[in-house]
């Protein structure tokens, strides 16, 4: 792989953009870069060492945990404690927030909420699978603990989001509020070099992104809009095609590459829709709108706009080209 310039770089270029930058945030990139590779190995290894399969117990939302969501889980809140810039985690594998309390971490300016291993239960048959995190700036007094009104922020409030997607290459794929940009891990190096600039989703696409084993459970718009994207007609591209992974971060980064659209709606089955709000939503949706695409859970129901009101909070998603979501939302308007 031909070098440009590396992600180290690529971050130290971009401080001249905030003029107010004084270095931490880099080195929040900094520690998720470092987990990330550590992850990335572990993932590697899947297969020859005990670390596929459940650990036996559950998270706070009723999940099987398994062995790599531990993992990296660890490596993650140990590489952001480790250089005293963030004062607390919140993460989907933990029941509470986490305050780093050492002197230095103290003073961090920021929070950070995560999702160490998005998708887990594909690691033991070899599927894509990856972390989401987001950074926001801190509300409580520095040199505080923090408190839970430091993560229950809403989605617009984020100071940079971002995703790591372990699957034929690993890929680190950030937005600090200027566009979306992804890196490509080269192991030979162990750097991860800018590879894909300015990402864009186009405004039109032909994929749909949704698990219709569940399609008795959904409400009536999602239904039509199924069956609008299966109809044949040569003017829009239909019928559309159907790609679902089950695992958010490789279904996202597929659509936002070709163009798409990812629906995880509400049910009978999750009346609230099944996906968390922090972990995974607000910091897909940054990055969505960051690359031109739009995010929804329901009817003038930006994403990034909803107020927070629980830390493991669950909501509908909709995310993807811009056409494609702006179609599904009048489909649920009509029907719904």
């Amino acid at each position: 792989m031909e070098i440009t310039k590396t992600l180290g770089e690529f971050i130290i270029e971009k401080q001249a953009d905030y003029p107010d930058a004084t270095g931490e945030l880099s080195s929040i990139f900094s520690s998720i870069r470092l987990a990330a590779k550590i992850v990335h190995r572990e993932i590697n290894k899947a297969g020859l060492a005990d670390i596929t399969g459940a650990v036996g117990n559950e998270n706070i939302q009723g999940e099987q945990q398994q062995k790599l969501d531990v993992i990296a889980n660890d490596k993650f809140k140990a590489a952001l404690a480790a250089r005293g810039v963030v004062c607390g985690l919140a993460s989907e594998e933990e029941d509470c927030y986490v305050h780093f309390d050492d002197d230095r971490s103290k003073f961090g300016k920021y929070v950070v909420l995560i999702d160490p291993l998005d998708g887990s239960s594909n690691i033991d048959v070899n599927v894509s699978v990856g972390t989401i995190f987001s950074v926001y700036r801190r509300l409580s007094p520095m040199g505080e603990p923090v408190t839970e009104a430091d993560f229950l922020q809403p989605g617009d409030q984020q100071v940079a989001a971002g995703y790591v997607i372990y699957g034929s290459s690993t890929m680190l794929v950030y937005s600090t509020g200027n566009g979306v940009h992804g890196f490509t891990y080269d192991p030979s190096l162990g750097i991860f070099c800018l590879s894909h600039e300015n990402m864009c989703y186009p405004e039109n696409g032909t994929i749909y992104s949704v698990n219709e084993g569940n399609y008795v459970h959904f409400h009536d718009g999602v239904k039509q809009y199924i069956k609008y994207c299966q109809m044949e007609d040569a003017k829009t591209n239909r019928p559309y095609t159907s790609r679902y992974i089950g695992s958010l971060v490789s279904d996202f980064h597929r659509n936002l590459i070709k163009g798409g659209i990812f629906l995880y709606p509400a049910s009978s089955l999750h009346p609230t829709g099944k996906l968390r709000l922090l972990y995974e939503c607000n910091p897909m949706a940054f990055l969505a709108e960051q690359a031109g695409g739009v995010a929804i859970s329901g009817v003038e129901s930006r994403t990034l706009e909803l107020e927070p009101s629980e830390l493991h909070q669950r909501v509908p998603f909709f995310v993807g080209s811009k056409n494609m979501v702006n179609k599904l939302e009048r489909f649920l308007r009509e029907f719904t």
